[in-house]
């Protein structure tokens, strides 16, 4: 497929990467299992098993005209341990390789539906100055952006640092939420040539 750049080039690119029919719930459930791998999943409380001490029954069972109890670290117990404690878990969940392409393909054969990818032949900044990159992005109407090229300039990352709604990666590290959640993917001529060779 045919795709132009903002200067007006051509650039033919791959029709499987880039021209996929969208699939709403493969891309959900990429996205899902995306954010869910994100969780940290750290949490613990101490069970009856966990608790120090109880290891002594507190009193005989019978003859004391109290309710039988076999250690003082019962959950009933005030010291005693969380009935149902907490573990840690692992949120993550199993996508194959095939239905993660698959998505990716589908999420920027969107953008390019949506006109949200915007092709440039390269994109830099001379100094680490965030206001020329400011500049350069306010005249591709790209103010909310992820800028992806084919190897992070240095100048570029400095400049993109201090701007809450810009980010700026490598081709090799775009991933589904973040190409969904900006209002406008910049990408060099580069990098989409080697996404197509990731994706295609």
């Amino acid at each position: 497929m045919n795709l132009k750049t903002v200067s007006g080039s051509a650039v033919e690119l791959s029709e499987v990467a880039f021209g996929r029919e969208f699939n709403e719930a493969l891309v959900h459930q990429v996205v899902t299992a995306y954010l869910a791998g994100g969780r940290q999943g750290t949490r613990a409380h101490k069970s009856r098993a966990d608790v120090s001490g109880g290891g002594k029954k507190p009193f005989r069972q019978k003859g004391t005209g109290r309710a039988r109890a076999g250690s003082i670290r019962s959950p009933i117990w005030v010291g005693g341990g969380k009935t149902f404690a907490a573990r840690p878990q692992d949120w993550s969940q199993k996508v194959n390789r095939k239905m993660y392409r698959g998505a990716m393909q589908c999420i920027l054969a969107e953008l390019v539906r949506q006109d949200r990818l915007v092709l440039v032949e390269e994109f830099a900044v001379a100094a680490p100055k965030t206001k020329e990159l400011l500049a350069k992005l306010n005249d591709l109407n790209a103010a909310r952006a992820l800028i992806v090229t084919d190897a992070v300039d240095e100048n570029l990352y400095l400049a993109a640092r201090n701007l809450p709604h810009v980010d700026v990666v490598d081709a090799t590290a775009i991933d589904p939420v973040s190409l969904i959640a900006f209002d406008k993917v910049v990408m060099s001529v580069a990098a989409a040539k080697k996404i197509e060779v990731e994706l295609g």
